[in-house]
């Protein structure tokens, strides 16, 4: 069964700015957590999927563990080249068992991976959330990370209060992998979200449960969105997020009570990784059905 998207990780080198940056867009932030490998993040949870905030503010706590290497340490060195989206994560049932197809497809990287914290809810109650990742490994992409996600205490971590967004947003439309070839991925991109490309001239689109996976060139990325796809000197990057905004009136608003001049393609709004640390935010109306 096709995986849908489960959340992105947006690596920054000044925390609490990207967490500002968030709040003047309007979205909703979680408290500032730690992870025992030293890595800090704020969380943004949309309707089943969330937005990570990461950076690395304990070095010192980075181990030979596999979340140590493939999230703290990578993450760190992926915010010495630049800012921007690192890591794409999609929904599991079972990470163990997509750790094994990973395997045998020629794409794993290590067996499932568990880790638990400690929750706040609103009211500053403690809660345990749990996780347990597969990683994935697409080597013509070594700056994009990819895992799958199960959550082990779903119950405790998705909360309604956090999915209120005064910009409106309500769910994720999809992401954006900019590739100076497309089609090399593509056999990558099946296996990881277990469904079939739809393929268009040079790039392609994995259709998931919730949300679009785009995989363009940097031509189709600025003729689709306007602004210029992240610098690619290392291979392809993970580029773009796209949002839902339930009220389109808010569009207009988001970019300026946030300080930053949007650019409006169509009826999105879009913010570039010039003015959202690396990343490239769009805001798309919600899609009405005919009738």
């Amino acid at each position: 069964m096709a995986r849908g998207l489960d959340h992105i990780v947006h690596v920054v080198r000044d925390l609490d700015a990207a967490a500002d940056l968030y709040r003047r867009l309007g979205f909703t932030v979680g408290a500032r957590n730690r992870h025992p490998w030293g890595t800090h993040n704020y969380v943004i949870q949309l309707h089943g999927f969330f937005i990570e905030l990461v950076t690395l503010v304990e070095p010192e706590k980075l181990g030979s563990d596999g979340f140590s290497t493939l999230f703290g340490a990578y993450n760190r060195d992926f915010a010495t080249r630049h800012e921007g989206f690192s890591l794409l994560l999609l929904e599991s049932k079972d990470a163990h068992s997509d750790a094994a197809v990973f395997s045998a497809a020629g794409i794993g990287v290590s067996e499932d991976l568990r880790f638990e914290r400690e929750a706040k809810r609103p009211d500053g109650s403690s809660v345990k959330v749990g996780f347990s990742l597969a990683f994935a490994n697409d080597a013509g992409a070594p700056d994009i990370h990819f895992a799958t996600c199960q959550q082990h205490y779903p119950e405790n971590f998705w909360n309604p209060a956090f999915q209120e967004h005064s910009n409106s947003v309500s769910g994720v439309a999809g992401v954006v992998v900019v590739s100076d070839q497309p089609k090399k991925h593509q056999q990558f991109f099946e296996v990881f979200a277990d469904a079939r490309a739809v393929v268009d001239s040079d790039d392609f689109a994995i259709i998931t449960p919730r949300g679009t996976i785009d995989v363009t060139t940097p031509a189709t990325f600025l003729r689709r969105f306007g602004v210029k796809p992240p610098q690619m000197t290392r291979g392809p990057r993970l580029a773009a997020l796209r949002l839902v905004v339930a009220q389109p009136s808010r569009l207009q608003a988001a970019p300026e009570l946030a300080g930053i001049a949007g650019l409006y393609v169509g009826n999105a709004a879009i913010i570039g990784s010039e003015d959202a640390m690396g990343a490239t935010l769009v805001f798309e109306p919600l899609a009405r059905k005919p009738g």
